[in-house]
Parts: structure tokens; C-alpha cells; sequence
């Protein structure tokens, strides 16, 4: 039977995301710096698009990868990715020439262009490039059908056409054959953008692209330079681990990480002025082929404008609201003995990343505390909190840390910091076979009282990683509580991890492989069942991404029945919205200066209010093939304001779209007369009431 249901693509989808950080550089109510940042990130997320989601379908097409997808299937949406992406590039070199650069330069800012820089700068740029650039250089002949110079990935080249003066002289009539050179900018050895002295008020910045493009006639001299272009690769950067459950993963791991810059090719993006005979040349002595081609422009690589010199002043940024302190957790002298009597709810990065370090530091030195176990899935390069768990173990404690190697991109940086803690006498349990653990959960096992006759153990449940360093930009929350009841389930999920279970039972937590299918699919059958008798259904879902058809199926089918649903949904959306089955459900895509990455469900419940917050998403990865957790909110109090949380994030007509059936992104803005909401800004406001 045909399923009448409709679903986006779930990669078309996301570049639909992708595209609504691209709108936030257009955005002339902000400050030009925050709007070249949205450039920055549309670009590193681009990057990482093609490293993983593009090198998946490749590799089904070529049989290395075996999904579920058909090589017809992964052909179509290759297609669909490309026809998008070069859309989207345009709009992107579009929004900087035409907004980001005289934006600049209407603060005296001047960012060059070309290689020719001003009579008044040229001794600089040359000197410039003679003591800081040539030594690092290492042009390479391209020679079409010899051995191949190999491309890196993340990595700016230069191509350059050139011929032999000699030639010139000797064939002025005819038509001189051409050389090729690939060039590496040395992006290690000098940043990619050059401050050049200012003059008459004004300052002036350079691509290092420029400065080598301006001297290449020192670097071939003796040649005549007819044309130079920018190009840049991407890779396959996923690991494939075929069997798990044989060997140490450790050394797995470590081989595939090494392997990851010499990745199949997903991407190459060249300068789009490129004339047609220079590229297939250069596609021709490279390999390239044209599915492999994605336009770009002059400069590529843009993720690196994040590192674009201010020279003109702080008032040039966006300055995101400091995060504030909690009274009542600074006036005790210990976390625990608030805890003890109330749960404590923290929102990142509106409140300080301190209480959790303050948390954890107090279970290091506590005499009380025995054992302390926590996942890891992404931590901080020099992580305050991993130097809290050694502490930890120099004084005595049992410290048990679960380890995700397969934490895609911080694979070397977890394998790193596993090594420092088990030097350090921490137990480390590596990956499970087969399965991510994305959890983010910690336990405190302590004694009451000095004979440990009775215990009172602490925890730490969040929708975000133990990161000091992503605390400050992501949106997250979490809590810290001593019920016992989730105490207990907590240790069973531990007990998963430590392989000392196998079909645990959870009275309050929802736990991604046992119960959390299970339980969600229950929970919106009651808010239909509601609806069917008479009464209210409604369902308050956000997360980063809705992927699973199940799940969809069963939104789509409340919807029918007449349940009310709003999604908050930052990323990939394949829930179509505006169709006969889905008029009860909108969906809203916040995209601000916070990265939003919370997720919360909510279930009307007859208004006995059911609230829970979760690492997961709606993705067939996280409810399959995941140890997840979702823990429900059971203080009235903390329920009340993150329901109220909820409801600002979906009242917010600044930064707030709605998605529509052709994956549009819609701002709520141009449709409303209500004042405006900036749900970020509001949602501080509203913490820095309560906290008093």
C-alpha cells in the first residue's frame, strides 16, 4: 500500500537550515561583524556537509557504503544537493560583495579585492610576501597523465596558467602553449588575512591569497603569468568501522582518523570566472569529474572569515549578554545541600557553565563521596572538567567515564583526554559496538553520613555536552537533582554501559533502544485519544533534527485527529508542513546569536502537564541506534518555566521563521503587527527577573 504521506529529503532539508544562517549575513540590523560570523558558519557547516552527508551518498553509489538508499536514489538527491548548493553560492557571493563589503567600507574598512594594491601599499605587500610567505611556498608543476600531486582536504590552493617568456618571444604570432603550477597557501605559517598600515583614516586588510597572487611573477620568474584561480577539496571525513566487535576500537578508531585526510573526493569548489578549457584541464589531471563540481568564487574557504581582523573597534560585534550568576547557589557554601532540598535547573549559556564545575568539584573533594560516573561525548581541548575528574581520582575516588570515540571530528581529541584520565587512574569505558552513547548524564555516589549507613547520590542529566567552551554559545539546560527515583535509573543506564545489564527497566527516565520509542509513540496516542473524546490534545516538541518516518507518521496522524502541535526544530525537518494530514502542525526554525540545542518535550496531558528534556532527536540514529536519555521535569516549579521557555520561543517574531511546504524559510516578522519578540533576549530577561 502507498504511503500518502509526503517527507522533504532529509539533506535538502538541511541546506534549507543551512540557508537560514546564510539570512541572518543579510541581516542589516546587526552588527557587520555578527553578520560576517553567519557567513563563517554557513561555510564550515558546508564543509562539513560534504565531508559526511555528500561522501554517504558517493560512496553508495560507488558500493562502498551499504544504507539504505539505492545507488538511483542517492544519484537523484546528489543532484537535488547540487542544484541547491550552487543556488545558495550565488546568494552567498551575492550578500558579501554587495552587503558585507560596503557595509565595511562605510566604517573604513577596505578589503581588497585584487592583487593591486594602492601605490601606498605596494612596498609593504611586497616586502610582506618576500619575509613572511615566500619560504613557505612550494609550487608543483601540474603535468596532465603523470603521477597525480595530491589535493588535501580543508586545504586553499592556487592554480596557475602561465607561459614561457621565451615561447612568447619566439611565437608572437602563434598561440603559445601553456603551464600549469598547483600552489598550497601556507595557511599554518600566515593567518589568511594580511592588516596592512592604515592611511588617511582608513584601514586595510588583505587576503593572503591576494599578496601571493600580486608576487607570483618572483616566485615563476621565468614566466609570464596569463591567469591564477582558487580551489579547495573535500573529502570523505566519515569512519567506516565494518566490525566493532573485533579488536580494540581504540586502534580502529585511531587507524580511520589517520586515513581521514586522504578521504574520497565529495567536493571540489573552484573560482567560477575559471574559463571553461582551464578547468577541464585541470579536472582532467586531477580526476575530477563533473558531479564532483560545485561552483565557488574568487575566494573560497570562507569559514576562515571568523578570523577577519576588527581593527575599527568592539562596536563593530554583536556582544551576546554575559552569563549571569544564581543568588541562592552563590550564598551556600555547597551545591549538595541545595540540592538536597530542590532540584536545580541550569540554562546555558544564560547562566554560568560555573555550577556544574562547582558541582563536580565539590564531589572531588567531599569525603563523603565515593565514586563518580560520567559520559563523554565532546568535551574542550584542556577541559576544566576533565581536569576536575583527575582531581577527582588523586583524592581517592572511584571515577568511571564512558568514552564515545565515534564523536564525529573530536575522535583524536577524545582519545587524547581518555589517555590523560587513565593515566591519571580513571576507568575508561570505550565505545560499544555498534552503538553511539550521545547521553549526557553524570552520577555523584556519596555517603550521608560518616558510617554510610545511608546514602544520598547526586546527578546531572543535560541536554548538552560536558563543554565549557560550547556552554558559551549553545543554547542548553540541565539539571541537577537527588530524587531517588532518577538516581536509580540513572544507574541503570550505567549499569548498560558497564555491560552489567541487558534489559534494564526504567521507572522515569526514556532511555533511546529500551523504552523511549515505546513511550513517546504512548504519549501521543493519548493526546489523540483526548482529542477523539472530546477534550484538548496538544504536543510542544523542539529539537535539532526530525528524521524518523515513524515518528513523523504519528505527528502526522495526531494531527488528523485534531491534536494541536508546534515543532521547534533547528536543523533538518523532513515533516512536511501545510498538507491536508499536517494543517494541525507548524513548525519554527530559530536561528540567533545562541546556537539552539535544547530539546524539549511536552504533553498536554488532560493539563496534567508531562515535560521532559533529552539529548536526543527525532532521528533514526538517536532513537535506534543511540543510548539517549530523557528525563522528565517533576518540580512544579521548574516545569512552570520551562513551559514558559517554550512558549517565548514560539511567540519570538524577530529571529523566529516558519517553515513551509516548499522548505522556505518564512520570517514570522513580515506577517505580524504584535510587538517584537527576540526569544533569546527575552528568555534572558526572564532568568535575570527570577534569579532577582
Amino acid at each position: 500500500m502507498e504511503n500518502r504521506y509526503r517527507y522533504f529529503k532529509r539533506d535538502v532539508s538541511w541546506l534549507s537550515f543551512n540557508y537560514r544562517v546564510l539570512m541572518e549575513a543579510e541581516d542589516a540590523s546587526l552588527p557587520i561583524y555578527e553578520r560576517i560570523k553567519f557567513l563563517s558558519i554557513y561555510s564550515s557547516n558546508l564543509e562539513e556537509f560534504y565531508e559526511i552527508r555528500v561522501a554517504e551518498h558517493r560512496g553508495v553509489i560507488m558500493k562502498k557504503n551499504f544504507v539504505e538508499e539505492s545507488a538511483a536514489e542517492a544519484e537523484e538527491t546528489l543532484a537535488a544537493i547540487t542544484r541547491e548548493v550552487n543556488r545558495q553560492q550565488r546568494d552567498y557571493y551575492r550578500i558579501f560583495y554587495e552587503q558585507i563589503l560596503p557595509a565595511l567600507n562605510r566604517q573604513h574598512i577596505f578589503l581588497y579585492q585584487d592583487e593591486h594594491p594602492q601605490p601606498f601599499h605596494e612596498d609593504f605587500v611586497r616586502d610582506f610576501f618576500n619575509e613572511e610567505v615566500f619560504p613557505f611556498l612550494s609550487p608543483v608543476m601540474i603535468q596532465a597523465g603523470e603521477i597525480r600531486t595530491f589535493i588535501r582536504d580543508r586545504r586553499l590552493y592556487l592554480v596557475i596558467r602561465m607561459v614561457k617568456k621565451s615561447d612568447r618571444l619566439e611565437d608572437a604570432d602563434d598561440k603559445p602553449a601553456y603551464h600549469y603550477a598547483l600552489m598550497k597557501i601556507p595557511f599554518s605559517k600566515v593567518p589568511r588575512f594580511i592588516e596592512l598600515p592604515p592611511h588617511e583614516g582608513k584601514y586595510y586588510i588583505m587576503f593572503i591569497d591576494d599578496i601571493i597572487r600580486a608576487n607570483l611573477h618572483s616566485v615563476f620568474p621565468g614566466y609570464e603569468i596569463e591567469s591564477c584561480y582558487s580551489i579547495k577539496i573535500s573529502r570523505d571525513a566519515d569512519i567506516y568501522l565494518e566490525d566493532e566487535g573485533k579488536g580494540s576500537i581504540l586502534e580502529k578508531i585511531r587507524k580511520k582518523v589517520k586515513k581521514r585526510k586522504i578521504g574520497a573526493l565529495s567536493r571540489f569548489m573552484y573560482d567560477q570566472a575559471m574559463p571553461a578549457d582551464f578547468l577541464a584541464f585541470v579536472c582532467g589531471a586531477f580526476g575530477i569529474l563533473p558531479d564532483d563540481l560545485v561552483v565557488g568564487g574568487r575566494y573560497n574557504n570562507l569559514q576562515d572569515l571568523s578570523k577577519l581582523p576588527n581593527p575599527a573597534g568592539k562596536q563593530l560585534e554583536q556582544h551576546p549578554p554575559l552569563p549571569m550568576r544564581i543568588p541562592y547557589l552563590d550564598e551556600v557554601g555547597s551545591i549538595f545541600k541545595v540540592i538536597k532540598k530542590r532540584d536545580v535547573m541550569l540554562h546555558f549559556p544564560y547562566e554560568s557553565f560555573d555550577y556544574l564545575l562547582r558541582f563536580l568539584m565539590e564531589a572531588a573533594f567531599d569525603p563523603k563521596v565515593d565514586e563518580i560516573k560520567i559520559t563523554q561525548y565532546r568535551v574542550a581541548e584542556n577541559s576544566a572538567v576533565i581536569n576536575t575528574l583527575i582531581s577527582a581520582a588523586q583524592n581517592g575516588k572511584k571515577v568511571t567515564v564512558f568514552v564515545e570515540l565515534k564523536a564525529r571530528f573530536d575522535e583524536e581529541n577524545n582519545m587524547r583526554t581518555a589517555e590523560r584520565m587513565e593515566q591519571a587512574g580513571i576507568k575508561i569505558i570505550y565505545s560499544i559496538p555498534g552503538l553511539k552513547v550521545h547521553a549526557k548524564v553524570a552520577v555523584i555516589l556519596r555517603k550521608d553520613n560518616p558510617e554510610g549507613a545511608k546514602r544520598r547520590d547526586f546527578a546531572y542529566l543535560s541536554t548538552g555536552n560536558f563543554n565549557e567552551k560550547t556552554a558559551k554559545i549553545y543554547a542548553d539546560m540541565a539539571l541537577l537533582t537527588s530524587q531517588e527515583a532518577i538516581i536509580t535509573d540513572i544507574n541503570k543506564v550505567f549499569a548498560v554501559l558497564e555491560g552489567r545489564l541487558q534489559a534494564p527497566t526504567f521507572r522515569h527516565l526514556l532511555v533511546a533502544r529500551f523504552n523511549m520509542v515505546p513511550e513517546l509513540q504512548r504519549m501521543i496516542q493519548r493526546e489523540i485519544d483526548h482529542v477523539q473524546a472530546g477534550g484538548k490534545g496538544r504536543i510542544i516538541l523542539k529539537m535539532n533534527g526530525l528524521h524518523d518516518q515513524q515518528m513523523i507518521d504519528m505527528l502526522y496522524r495526531a494531527s488528523e485527529a485534531g491534536v494541536e502541535i508546534d515543532l521547534i526544530v533547528r536543523g533538518i525537518c523532513c515533516l512536511v508542513p501545510d498538507q491536508p494530514y499536517s494543517r494541525n502542525i507548524r513548525v519554527t526554525r530559530i536561528v540567533d546569536m545562541f546556537l539552539e540545542h535544547a530539546r524539549i518535550w511536552y504533553f498536554y496531558n488532560e493539563g496534567q502537564d508531562e515535560l521532559f528534556l533529552t539529548s536526543a532527536d527525532w532521528m533514526r540514529r538517536n532513537l535506534n541506534r543511540r543510548i539517549e536519555t530523557a528525563f522528565p521535569i517533576l518540580d512544579p516549579e521548574i516545569k512552570q518555566e520551562v513551559i514558559d521557555i517554550l512558549h517565548i520561543q514560539l511567540q519570538d517574531n524577530v529571529k523566529a521563521c516558519w517553515l513551509d511546504s516548499e522548505l522556505r524559510n518564512c520570517f514570522k516578522r513580515e506577517e505580524t503587527t504584535s510587538s517584537p519578540v527576540r526569544a533569546q533576549l527575552a528568555i534572558y530577561d526572564y532568568l535575570k527577573k527570577k534569579n532577582g
